[in-house]
């Protein structure tokens, strides 16, 4: 049925309970304030407020480049993703445009491993909450405020996608308001126009006169990049959120247009700004002042330190709500797909995922116990595991859309409302990129580490796939790609298997 302009379903006027009903479906679902809110800060976290410095520290003000690389990466990849979401929204986001265009086997893989790596993220974000407010209120143990975190998060998360976007909309705005401020003012501060510049000395010429602009050469800025790549990991968390707003097209071509931006100005930008201040060389090490509050005391703000932490732990907590809202509808779409058990993807009345939330839930409590409990190579296990994630979500992303506009007829690509220019070469790109990563990641301790946990993770997921695939068969569902199995029943005028 189609509907009219004001959003009512035809021939419904707009005292008619039908309009009611849109009214009051759509106040379940989030604003177009939310998803705008989400775009803009949805990806800035701890790696940008503390995770630059070591960078910075490493590379020197070639961070910048380390930086633009892995945004362009990012950007490239947000572009084809939004071309798949603009035709089709979908709350599963990239593993239903897998299981489209690449077969069940795809969406099963990059599904599960999208869940596992949140839940990694889940545990990690709010065991860095709690320790934070044990610093605060240390009658209360950390493992408590830890728990007590994912409970209150928990519920937040079961009753409504709006009570999400609510939190995630002020969450989100301290986040960026902080960075605009520390723009703004780094920028005056540079530039001689602040009041304690004169005290500090800071300087363009920061950027080149401590040993050069690659003082460590240029193969660092590269191999920073593998770990840039992932400051960037969870934009697109706005795309999937998008799927569940009032207007879906618009927050779709909101999260991939401004995507560039986003990366210059907050982290391009905020590095920029730090290596100008501060001589890279003479930045304080992390455990002592996170770079970002460092600035802000030269800046002379009062009670710096304070501030920064407790933005650094309205990060946490943001990246923790994030993550509570994008792994248990991952895994509820997995279970849609029949990838997981059918009471996995039951929902509240609201459509909250509630068996996708408490087994999220439990994945992430399982790994904080392990934590506190002093089982650490369990924990770290957990956390390097999830390393190749976001490299693995890219390739999939880029195949998804280059095989989906192999598949479309000439007049259906002209109709797509989202269009990336230079298609397969930018895919190639995005091939080319993650490879060089990878190879990267394998030339370094750390990288080495979770190139073969995060092997491992996938192996397990490998190895249960043909019992996956036999159980779906017999259950009559195809696991070919969607758009195969459509053309092939278009053509020969049947009925669509289930799918």
């Amino acid at each position: 049925m189609k509907s009219s302009d004001s959003g009512a379903p035809a021939g419904a006027t707009p005292d008619s309970p039908a309009t009611d009903e849109v009214v009051v479906r759509d106040r379940g679902k989030l604003a177009n304030r939310h998803v705008t809110m989400i775009t803009l800060g949805g990806i800035i976290g701890a790696s940008l407020f503390v995770g630059s410095g070591d960078v910075i520290r490493s590379v020197g003000p070639a961070a910048i480049i380390s930086y633009l690389i892995g945004g362009l990466l990012v950007w490239l990849t947000m572009q084809m993703l939004g071309e798949m979401a603009a035709r089709r929204p979908a709350v599963g986001s990239f593993m239903e445009y897998a299981d489209e265009s690449l077969g069940g086997w795809a969406a099963y893989l990059s599904g599960w491993l999208y869940w596992y790596f949140w839940v990694g993220i889940i545990a990690y974000e709010s065991v860095v909450g709690g320790n934070t407010l044990f610093g605060w209120f240390p009658a209360v143990p950390s493992w408590a405020w830890t728990s007590l975190l994912v409970v209150i998060f928990l519920l937040t998360n079961l009753f409504s996608v709006r009570i999400f976007g609510e939190i995630e909309f002020w969450l989100a705005s301290i986040k960026v308001i902080t960075i605009i401020v520390f723009l703004v003012a780094g920028a005056l501060f540079v530039l001689h126009l602040w009041p304690t510049s004169g005290a500090h000395d800071p300087a363009i010429s920061n950027l080149w006169s401590h040993g050069g602009f690659m003082p460590e050469g240029a193969g660092t800025a590269i191999v920073a990049v593998a770990t840039v790549i992932f400051s960037y990991f969870g934009t697109e968390i706005a795309v999937m959120a998008a799927a569940e707003s009032v207007d879906p097209a618009r927050g779709i071509k909101l999260a991939t247009r401004t995507v560039v931006w986003r990366i210059l100005l907050f982290f391009v930008g905020g590095v920029l700004i730090i290596v100008m201040a501060v001589p890279w060389n003479e930045l304080p090490p992390t455990d002592v002042a996170a770079p970002f509050a460092y600035v802000f005391e030269m800046l002379g703000l009062p009670q710096a330190k304070l501030i920064m932490n407790l933005v650094l732990f309205t990060a946490a907590i943001s990246v923790l709500n994030s993550g509570l809202y994008s792994a248990p509808r991952m895994l509820a779409s997995l279970s849609d797909k029949g990838f997981a058990f059918t009471w996995i993807g039951r929902r509240t009345k609201s459509g909250a995922p509630i068996g996708a939330l408490l087994l999220s839930c439990v994945g992430a409590l399982a790994a904080i116990v392990a934590n506190f409990a002093g089982a650490e190579n369990i924990y770290t296990f957990i956390m390097n595991s999830g390393g190749l994630v976001a490299l693995f979500v890219y390739v999939c992303i880029a195949w998804a859309q280059l095989r989906m506009r192999m598949k479309l007829s000439p007049a259906e690509r002209a109709e797509l409302p989202l269009k990336v220019a230079f298609v397969p070469w930018l895919n190639l790109v995005v091939f080319a990129a993650v490879i060089a990563v990878i190879i990267i990641m394998l030339l370094t301790p750390g990288g080495r580490a979770q190139v073969f946990t995060s092997l491992l993770a996938t192996a397990v997921l490998v190895v249960l796939w043909p019992l996956v695939s036999r159980t779906l068969h017999r259950r009559g569902i195809d696991t070919r790609p969607a758009m195969d199995i459509r053309a092939e029943t278009e053509a020969a005028g049947k009925e669509p298997s289930a799918r």
